[in-house]
């Protein structure tokens, strides 16, 4: 079952097409990646999924039931993580939990069964104010309010962008581990980011989708090349001159970009008794893929 479906929506401000016809669909239980870079329509297109603003043209369906603009009763299945979290820095993790709760209507002890499991989960368990909490400690902590009612769908908002690698981590562990329970719809820039925990992706670009599927479909797409260290300079500059599709990469290195080319680039090293100290076959990284269909 498809968690969250949009389909051909649009949204302008002004003069300004922000969305442009965009469509796609999350399965249950999957980690999806919105990718795009900063400025590209992911945080207008969430803020759509979350009924805070209204579009211009299509349908948005979250479980299955139509979102509505202002009090949307679909956002009982959503918990959201924003960019920058804001918090009541004089409570403890634990008192903003239950504060939490109370306010969404949970009851007493299944807020205190939630808050205890989130805690553990997050890292966060003791009486340090939140005032003292760093940036990571901070979107743990975001992910853990998120979570707290059992939403069907989580949405973050650019969650690693300003963390270190320690804390990226961190919290990519715990999006994971929160696939087993929700569906996750993750908004990033950070490429390494989606290969790593996301089951698929979209591409935003200028308003439209300019890429989706799998990500194993993706990596089918990737343009693959080859690498070859020759064991002399001069008969690396000799392929490059009988063989203008080659770049060069260092003192010996070529590069070979049309893989299918490499039967005849071997028989003429062959033929000319060339000497290689290395074949490997690179496969391009998913930032490679990123850039091409962006046109850079």
């Amino acid at each position: 079952m498809e968690m969250l479906t949009l389909s051909h929506v649009s949204k302008r401000f002004g003069e300004n097409q922000v969305l442009r016809d965009v469509s796609f669909s999350v399965p249950e239980h999957t980690i999806f990646g919105f990718v795009g870079k900063n400025g590209a329509g992911k945080t207008t297109a969430m803020k759509l999924i979350l009924g805070l603003l209204s579009s211009d043209g299509g349908t948005i369906l979250v479980g299955g039931q139509p979102v509505r603009y202002g009090n949307t009763a679909t956002n009982r299945m959503i918990g959201y993580l924003p960019d920058v979290p804001e918090f009541y820095s004089y409570m403890t993790s634990s008192e903003y939990l239950t504060f939490c709760g109370e306010i969404t209507g949970m009851e007493k002890k299944k807020t205190q069964e939630r808050r205890e499991e989130l805690l553990n989960l997050v890292g966060l368990n003791g009486n340090r104010r939140i005032r003292g909490f760093s940036r990571g400690m901070k979107q743990r902590l975001g992910i853990a309010q998120a979570l707290l009612h059992m939403p069907r769908l989580l949405i973050c908002d650019e969650p690693t962008s300003a963390l270190d690698p320690a804390g990226r981590k961190e919290l990519l562990d715990i999006l994971a581990a929160a696939r087993e329970k929700t569906t996750v719809l993750f908004s990033t820039h950070i490429l390494s980011d989606v290969e790593r925990i996301c089951d698929e992706a979209a591409v935003l670009h200028d308003g439209r989708i300019v890429l989706q599927g799998t990500l194993s479909q993706m990596k089918k797409m990737r343009r693959t090349a080859v690498e070859l260290e020759m064991e002399e300079m001069q008969d690396a500059a000799l392929l490059l001159a009988e063989f203008p599709f080659l770049q060069a990469q260092g003192r010996n290195g070529l590069i070979l970009k049309q893989a299918d080319r490499l039967p005849e680039l071997l028989s003429f090293m062959g033929e000319r008794k060339l000497s290689v100290l290395r074949i490997e076959h690179q496969e391009s990284a998913l930032e490679d893929l990123f850039l091409e269909v962006m046109g850079e």
